[in-house]
């Protein structure tokens, strides 16, 4: 069994604490700064997520960024990647994260509550496959890194995306891509609760508090039963989709 000591202090891009009675609280960061998008963190939450689902003393995780933001991208970055393509040998790792990243995070067997402290623009998957999902008013929910910078929506994007906001919405959503505010979030089904910034940390924990003191059994067996339909759908879809967009990033090079 993995215990908090063996990956408490092993992140680069994510900082690990909890509390006595087993909530466990993430801050993604880039050098105690928001947290920008990249290759680091595509390489260590995978692991992280594994190490929290081998953790057998967590009872709650709470995801946050830093700042005011959840995750934030550089928009250059992402164009500049489709623009000169990626071999297939890069992609055979972007792959293998990409799908850990999303199945790790589910395979997480006690409850998840996402608190988004601002933009969600890169990897919002993060965010709304959270059981709770609680934003800061000046939140907003995009997939800006891929269809608008030249690359396939394929990582879970479109997955979650038309599930949440209905098909058509969500394929409008990543064509586009639309930001949606925290509050249109909140009132298409996609956020719990908006709540101004200073508030939103002390929410998170009242709820977190309140789930960690129930029976443990109870935490495990409920997060099953509400992950198991994205978890088939995700083993159904995302292979594919990151395939589709790794395929499409090589075109880019012949």
């Amino acid at each position: 069994m993995t215990t908090l000591d063996d990956y408490r202090d092993s992140w680069d891009h994510i900082a690990v604490d909890r509390t006595d009675d087993g909530v466990l609280t993430l801050r993604m960061h880039y050098r105690n700064r928001p947290l920008l998008w990249a290759g680091g963190p595509h390489r260590e939450l995978p692991e992280l997520f594994a190490a929290i689902a081998a953790d057998r003393d967590n009872r709650v995780v709470i995801i946050t960024g830093t700042g005011d933001s959840f995750i934030d991208f550089q928009e250059q970055g992402a164009a500049a990647m489709a623009e000169r393509g990626v071999p297939a040998g890069a992609w055979d790792r972007v792959l293998w994260e990409g799908k850990r990243l999303v199945m790790n995070f589910l395979d997480i067997d006690v409850p998840v509550i996402a608190a988004v402290n601002g933009p969600a623009r890169a990897h919002s998957e993060l965010a709304v496959l959270a059981d709770v999902v609680l934003a800061a008013d000046h939140a907003v929910f995009s997939d800006r890194p891929h269809f608008t910078n030249g690359l396939v929506p394929g990582d879970s994007m479109q997955i979650i995306w038309p599930l949440l906001l209905g098909h058509n919405r969500g394929r409008h959503f990543l064509l586009t891509g639309q930001e949606i505010t925290a509050q249109q979030a909140m009132d298409l089904g996609v956020v719990g609760e908006v709540l101004p910034a200073d508030a939103l940390m002390d929410r998170a924990n009242e709820i977190a508090h309140m789930l960690a003191a129930k029976d443990v059994h109870l935490l495990r067996f409920t997060r099953h039963v509400l992950t198991h339909r994205l978890k088939k759908v995700m083993l159904e879809e995302l292979e594919m989709g990151l395939a589709l967009e790794g395929l499409a990033a090589a075109s880019h090079r012949d």
